[in-house]
C-alpha cells in the first residue's frame, strides 16, 4: 500500500507542513489525560476544557493559513482579470494560450487546498472519535454541536469550505470563456446544460464532491450497496479509473441487479398456489422461495472469486444458469413435479451475480462517479423489489401452446427466460471486459487511508516533527493502541471466510446481526404474505401483488427522507435503535391474539415493519461502511460478501421457518413465525444498546 506521506508529497503540500492539524500532540494530549485521570491527579472537566481549548486552536491555525491562501488566489485571479479584459480588445491567440494556463495552474493550486482541508477535516474526525473510545464520553456531540453554528466558531470553515466556491467559479468561469468559442455571445450561465471539459476543473468539483457527499441522500443511497469509498484517490488511481471505465458494460451490470431481483420476487405471489397446483402443501412456498436463497450462499462465494479474474464470463453464465432455471421452473406445471419446480430455483440461486456488480462497480467506476453507480444499484434493487410482485399480477391468464402451459404460475418463468435470454444477448453485444494490465500494475488504495495517513509517524505533514515527541508518542503508543495497531499492521485482503471473520470487530458483528434481523423479518412479511392474506382475507394473487409492490415502492421515498432530512437531525445511532423499535412495535402489531385478524391490522403492521426495516438497512449499512476493516475493502472475501452472506442466510432460515411451521396449521403460521422475529429483535435492541453504552 502506498504511504500516506508519499501521497501528500505528489500533491506537492509538504511546504504547509506546519499549518496542518497536530494530530500527533493531540494524541498525546490525549494518553496523558488517560494516566492523569487514572492516577487521580487531574478531573475530567478540566481535560474537557484543556482539549476543547487546543482543538479551538488547532482549528483556528487551519482556518487562518486557509483563509490566507484563498487571499493569494484571489489576488492572482484578479491580475488574471486584468489581462482577460484587455485581451477582449486585441485577442492574440498565443496571449490567450498563455492566460488559459495561468488560469489552470490557479485551479491546480485550489485543488492543493482543498487537500489540505480534506486531510484536516480527516484528522479532526480521527482525533475526536479517539478521545471518545477512550474516555467512553461523547465529547464529538458536545464540540460539534456547539462549535457549528456559533457566531465566533471556525469549526464550519473546515467542514463548509466558505469561500472556496467562489474561487472554483471564477476559475471555471474564465476558462469556459478562453475556450476556442470566439464570436459567441453566449456565456457559461446561459448555457448550463454544456459543463466545461476540462481536466482541472474535473479534478477540483470531484475535491468539492468528496467534502461535501456526507450529507446528502446519494451517499445514504449509495452506502446501502456497501461499496466502500477510498479517501484520497491518486492521480494514478483516477487514471486507472477512466481507462477502465464503460458506460454500457456499468449499465449491463445495474439491469443484472434489476432482473436478478424481480427474478427473485416475481414468484412471491403464487408461489403458494403453484405449490397446491403440485400436490404440495401452500407452505412449502417457503421452500420454493427460500431454494433461490439457499444457492446465493454458495453462488455468492464463487462470483466473489471468479471477479478477480474475469467480469464477462461470470455474467454470462449468470445469465445462462438464469434462463435454464427459469425455464425448469415454467416445466414444473406440465411435469407436475414439485422437484423439478424446486431446481428450477435453485439454479436461479445459482446465477446470483450481485458479487461481480458490486465488484464491477467498486473497481472499474471512476472514483467521481462511483457514488452515482452505488447509488444506481440500490435503486436498480429496490425497482427489481417491486416490479417483481407487480409483473406477476399483470400475468392472470391461462391458455396452452402445444403441451406448454401457460398461466399464472408458469409465466413468471417463460417472461424471465425471456428476459434473461435478451439480456445475454445484449451482454455478449455490448459488454467490454477492462483491462487487467492496469489492475495488475495499479496497488490497490484501502478505504480507511486516513488511518494509515494519521497513524505512520513523524514523516506525514499532519505532524509537527520533534525527535524528543517521536519517542513518547512510540512509548505512548504501545501501551494505549496495542489492539489498534495490531488490527492495522497489515493491508492484505482476508484470503477465507475465517480470517474475514477474524476481523470484525464486537460493533461490527451487532451491526450484521441487525442485517441478519432485519432480512429475517422481511422475509417472513414477503414470503409468507400469500398464505396468509388467503386464509385470512381471501385475497386474489393480483391483491397481493398490489400490497407487495406497494411495499416495495416505498424503498426509494423513505431512503430520500432518511437521507436528506432524518440523517443531518439525529445521530446514526439513535436512528438505529429508534428503527429498531420500530420494527418490533410492527411484529408485536402483527400477532394475532383475541381480536378477529384484520385487513387494516395487518396492512398498517406490515407497512410499519417494513418501512422501518428499510430506514434500518440504510442506517445500518451506512454505519458498516464506516467501521468495517480496510482488509474487507477488497478481495474475494469482502465487506459486501460478508453482508451479503448473513441477508442471505437470514432469508433462508426464514423461508424455512414458514414451511417448518405451516406443518402446525394455517391457523398457527402466522404467530408461530412471529416469534423467532420477535425473538430475534429484542436480542438486537439488546446488543445494540449493551455495545454502543460500552463504546460511548
Amino acid at each position: 500500500m502506498v504511504a500516506f506521506g508519499k501521497k501528500l508529497k505528489e500533491r506537492q503540500i509538504l511546504e504547509w507542513q506546519g499549518y496542518y492539524i497536530n494530530y500527533k500532540l493531540m494524541k498525546k494530549k490525549v494518553n496523558q489525560y488517560a494516566q492523569q485521570i487514572e492516577v487521580g491527579t487531574q478531573d475530567r472537566k478540566h481535560v474537557l476544557k484543556d482539549f476543547s481549548r487546543m482543538l479551538d486552536n488547532q482549528i483556528e491555525k487551519i482556518v487562518l493559513f486557509l483563509l490566507e491562501q484563498q487571499g493569494l488566489l484571489a489576488s492572482r485571479l484578479a491580475k488574471l482579470d486584468e489581462q482577460h479584459d484587455a485581451l477582449q480588445q486585441l485577442p492574440e491567440i498565443s496571449q490567450i494560450c498563455e492566460l488559459r494556463q495561468a488560469y489552470r495552474a490557479v485551479g491546480q493550486d485550489l485543488l492543493k487546498l482543498l487537500f489540505f482541508v480534506e486531510v484536516n477535516a480527516i484528522g479532526l474526525r480521527k482525533i475526536l472519535k479517539k478521545f471518545d473510545k477512550r474516555f467512553g464520553y461523547r465529547f464529538t456531540n458536545y464540540y460539534v454541536k456547539t462549535r457549528a453554528n456559533h457566531p465566533y466558531s471556525q469549526l464550519q470553515q473546515v467542514f463548509k469550505h466558505v469561500g472556496i466556491g467562489a474561487v472554483v467559479g471564477a476559475v471555471s468561469r474564465n476558462l469556459h470563456e478562453l475556450q476556442d468559442r470566439q464570436g459567441s455571445y453566449l456565456s457559461i450561465y446561459d448555457q448550463p446544460a454544456l459543463p466545461l471539459q476540462d481536466p482541472v476543473i474535473d479534478s477540483i468539483k470531484a475535491a468539492v464532491d468528496r467534502l461535501t457527499h456526507s450529507t446528502n441522500f446519494l451517499n445514504f443511497l449509495a452506502q446501502h450497496a456497501l461499496i466502500m469509498q477510498e479517501e484520497f484517490p491518486t492521480p494514478v488511481e483516477e487514471q486507472v479509473d477512466d481507462q477502465n471505465y464503460h458506460f454500457m458494460s456499468l449499465l449491463l451490470n445495474l439491469v443484472n441487479t434489476f432482473l436478478y431481483m424481480v427474478n427473485t420476487y416475481i414468484v412471491v405471489p403464487t408461489a403458494d398456489d403453484y405449490s397446491l397446483s403440485l400436490g404440495a402443501a401452500a407452505t412449502v412456498c417457503g421452500i420454493v422461495i427460500g431454494a433461490m436463497a439457499v444457492a446465493q450462499v454458495f453462488s455468492s462465494v464463487y462470483f466473489s472469486a471468479w471477479s478477480n479474474k474475469t467480469y464477462f464470463r461470470p455474467l454470462v453464465f449468470s445469465s445462462v444458469i438464469l434462463f435454464v432455471g427459469n425455464i425448469l421452473y415454467a416445466l414444473a406445471y406440465d411435469f407436475n413435479s414439485i422437484a423439478v419446480l424446486l431446481i428450477g430455483r435453485l439454479f436461479c440461486g445459482l446465477g446470483s451475480a450481485r458479487a461481480v456488480n458490486r465488484r464491477y462497480i467498486s473497481d472499474c467506476v471512476p472514483q467521481k462517479i462511483r457514488m452515482q453507480a452505488s447509488a444506481g444499484f440500490v435503486s436498480a434493487s429496490a425497482l427489481g423489489m417491486a416490479c417483481g410482485p407487480a409483473l406477476a399480477g399483470l400475468l392472470q391468464t391461462n391458455f396452452k401452446i402445444y403441451k406448454l402451459t401457460f398461466n399464472q404460475d408458469t409465466l413468471p418463468g417463460w417472461v424471465m427466460a425471456v428476459a434473461w435470454l435478451v439480456y445475454l444477448i445484449w451482454l455478449w453485444i455490448s459488454f467490454k471486459e477492462p483491462s487487467r494490465e492496469i489492475e495488475e500494475n495499479h496497488i490497490p488504495q484501502e478505504s480507511n487511508a486516513e488511518n494509515d495517513a494519521l497513524e505512520n509517524g513523524l514523516k506525514q505533514p499532519l505532524l509537527i516533527s520533534s525527535s524528543e515527541d517521536k519517542q513518547q508518542d512510540e512509548d505512548g503508543e504501545q501501551e494505549c493502541d496495542e489492539s489498534e495497531e495490531a488490527s492495522e499492521d497489515s493491508h492484505q485482503p482476508a484470503t477465507s471466510i475465517r480470517s474475514a471473520y477474524r476481523l470484525l470487530t464486537p460493533s461490527v458483528k451487532v451491526q450484521l446481526l441487525i442485517y441478519f434481523m432485519l432480512k429475517y423479518v422481511m422475509e417472513i412479511l414477503l414470503s409468507e404474505s400469500s398464505v396468509i392474506t388467503t386464509y385470512y382475507f381471501k385475497w386474489s394473487t393480483g391483491t397481493v401483488a398490489i400490497f407487495l409492490a406497494s411495499l416495495g415502492l416505498t424503498v426509494l421515498p423513505v431512503n430520500i427522507v432518511v437521507g436528506n432530512y432524518i440523517s443531518n437531525m439525529f445521530e446514526d445511532r439513535q436512528i438505529l435503535l429508534a428503527s429498531e423499535i420500530m420494527v418490533c412495535i410492527g411484529i408485536l402489531l402483527s400477532f394475532h391474539i383475541i381480536v378477529p385478524y384484520s385487513v387494516p391490522q395487518y396492512v398498517c403492521s406490515g407497512l410499519i415493519l417494513f418501512v422501518s426495516a428499510e430506514v434500518l438497512e440504510g442506517i445500518n449499512l451506512a454505519l458498516l461502511s464506516r467501521v468495517m476493516s480496510s482488509r474487507l475493502s477488497r478481495g474475494t472475501y469482502n465487506g459486501g460478501l460478508l453482508s451479503t452472506e448473513a441477508g442471505t442466510i437470514a432469508r433462508v432460515i426464514a423461508d424455512g421457518t414458514i414451511t417448518l411451521a405451516g406443518y402446525l396449521g394455517q391457523s398457527r403460521l402466522l404467530n408461530i413465525t412471529l416469534l423467532p422475529s420477535l425473538f430475534i429483535c429484542i436480542s438486537s435492541i439488546v446488543a445494540t444498546c449493551f455495545t454502543y453504552n460500552s463504546l460511548y
